[in-house]
Parts: structure tokens; sequence; C-alpha cells
């Protein structure tokens, strides 16, 4: 009895193992069950707010250019 109770788990198993693997629309829902809803709340949290009128907004500030020539001025000594 119990032989025929495990088999059956493990025939059970196994066909929902190659239903995932092989049955893209329920692994597309498996997905979505898992992971999508966490997805679509973040993307929501992180969509842009919308900004007031006469709002100014910088997302990019250019390097500044290196001014620095060079190092310090040693004078040169020629030793003998």
């Amino acid at each position: 009895m119990v032989e025929n109770t495990t088999l059956m788990i493990f025939k059970i198993l196994l066909i929902v193992i190659l239903l995932i693997a092989f049955v893209p629309p329920v692994r597309r829902f498996l997905f979505y069950l898992l992971v999508g809803r966490q997805l679509v709340k973040e993307q929501r949290r992180q969509a842009p707010q919308p900004r007031r009128e006469g709002e100014t907004r910088v997302d990019y500030v250019p390097p500044r250019p290196n001014t620095n020539k060079g190092g310090d001025y040693v004078d040169y000594e020629e030793i003998k």
C-alpha cells in the first residue's frame, strides 16, 4: 500500500515537472506568481514623480576639466 502511494506521488511530481519545463504558458504563469507581482510593485514605486511647474531638475552634471597642467615646478640642478 505504501509503495503504491509513493509511486503515485512520484508520478504526479514528474507530470508537474514536465508541465513546468515544456509548457510555456504554465512557466509564464508560475513566474508571474513567484516574481512578477514584486516586479510590478517595484516599477510602480520607481516611477518618476510628477514635477511641479517651474521646478528644475539636473540629471547629469558634466565633469569639470582638470585645470592642473602638471605638478609643482622644481628647479633642476645638475650634480657632478
